[in-house]
């Protein structure tokens, strides 16, 4: 059976990315595919657990090694009992964040810090391998912009991230963006500060150039 393909979309808080996973999923199923829609931190029961451990609670309830452990075995839940089995089924599994935004938020978001991003990078081999995305969309917005849109969500209780300060949220932005320069081949940057619709098709383009649908 064909290995499957996994997707990940990237980017700042409200960027949009679970919105443009669930319209990129109905196009890709209207294709014939089959198609996972899964997320990060969460896609498994264990993972969904430790999800509220992480975007619930005051802005210092953890520091971001305590972050990155519990991101990383999380991780490896989702890995062992969703995205794996998904792709050995030789599905499309579309991830709302993964590795990269443990790289971003954890090694850039306090501060770049290149012994603990390599540390990172360690432990994610550890749980990993050499397992990577054929593809990462990152949505690229301002943090401004895209801070307001996340609070402004009725019924959004998972905001720990949304009130760290700008500064934060700006480190974040510039490491997603140098992960796309630095490796072009499996990243593409979509400018998120358009309307859904707009957005959408920019994905699909990348999506028929990369031939992933």
């Amino acid at each position: 059976m064909t290995r499957g393909v996994f997707v990940t979309i990237e980017g700042g808080e409200g960027a949009g990315k679970s919105t443009q996973v669930r319209r990129l999923a109905k196009v890709l199923e209207a294709q014939g595919k089959q198609v996972i829609i899964t997320r990060e931190p969460g896609g498994s029961i264990g993972a969904e657990e430790i999800r509220s451990l992480l975007l619930k609670g005051v802005v210092d309830k953890w520091d971001k090694l305590t972050e990155a452990f519990l991101f990383m075995a999380a991780r490896r839940d989702h890995l062992v009992k969703t995205i794996w089995p998904a792709m050995d089924t030789g599905a499309i599994v579309l991830c709302d964040r993964f590795m990269d935004s443990t790289l971003a938020y954890q090694g850039y978001g306090y501060g770049e810090d290149e012994v603990f991003i390599q540390n990172l990078k360690e432990m994610y081999h550890m749980i990993a391998g050499d397992f990577h995305p054929n593809l990462t969309l990152i949505l690229d917005i301002s943090p401004k912009i895209g801070l307001q849109r996340s609070l402004d969500r009725k019924g959004n209780t998972e905001q720990r991230f949304e009130h760290m300060d700008l500064t934060f949220h700006q480190n974040l932005r510039k490491a997603f963006l140098a992960f796309a320069s630095e490796a072009p081949e499996r990243y593409a940057v979509i400018a998120a500060d358009k309307s859904e619709e707009s957005v959408e098709a920019d994905i699909l383009k990348i999506m028929k150039e990369r031939h992933l649908c």
